[in-house]
């Protein structure tokens, strides 16, 4: 797939976009997927508190799908060898941010730096958090589809690398979430009647020992 011409067209706007737009794009690929994981925090807290082991078994596979999807997206990554639009296509406007070192190769977009924007990491933490808390995907799906846009905002991702990255992550964290749902409810249920004190927090009280 060649998406060079589209790449082109979009950095030349980012180039040309008031330097707060620019500013917040660079921000935004450095630290947005911050805010994704926070979301993941605060689905785990709510579920401990007041929800019953699958509540918590899907917000404890949340993130593990996600890093599955990581791992795959790496392995692809790694066969694949594309060169960074930065350094190969010609013509096009310098990129908002350094381009990666060479070897850090593009397909699919997935930067292993933290924090960072990683496409596949934000598609899978997107699916991956709506199937935890359904109406979450109302927040989710949108950030994940910016955060993968600013990697081409700011010049580092072919338009193809991020949307792979979203389908790979996205459709992984779909089949990973119900995967992993049904052992940890097993486990989370087995934690709450232990009685331990570290399970316990960990898992939380749940509905039943609400007062």
């Amino acid at each position: 797939m060649d998406s060079s011409g589209l790449y082109r067209d979009i950095t030349d706007s980012a180039r040309s976009a008031p330097g707060w737009v620019q500013s917040a794009f660079e921000v935004w690929t450095e630290y947005g997927l911050l805010l994704l994981g926070l979301l993941f925090i605060a689905v785990w807290w709510r579920a401990r508190a007041k929800a019953g082991p699958r509540a918590v078994a899907l917000a404890v596979a949340a993130p593990l799908a996600t890093a599955v999807a990581y791992v795959a997206s790496e392995l692809v990554k790694s066969a694949v060898d594309e060169e960074r639009p930065c350094r190969a296509v010609a013509g096009a406007a310098a990129p908002l941010v350094a381009c990666p070192a060479p070897g850090d190769w593009s397909f699919p977009s997935n930067h292993s730096a933290i924090p960072s924007n990683h496409s596949a990491i934000a598609g899978a933490a997107a699916v991956a958090l709506a199937l935890a808390v359904r109406r979450l995907a109302l927040l989710t799906v949108p950030l994940a589809v910016l955060m993968a846009f600013s990697r081409v905002f700011v010049g580092v991702h072919y338009p193809h690398d991020v949307l792979a990255g979203l389908l790979l992550g996205g459709a992984l964290a779909a089949l990973a979430v119900p995967a992993l749902t049904g052992p940890i409810s097993t486990i989370t249920t087995a934690m709450r009647a232990s009685g331990g004190r570290a399970a316990f927090w960990f898992t939380g009280p749940g509905p039943a020992r609400q007062p």
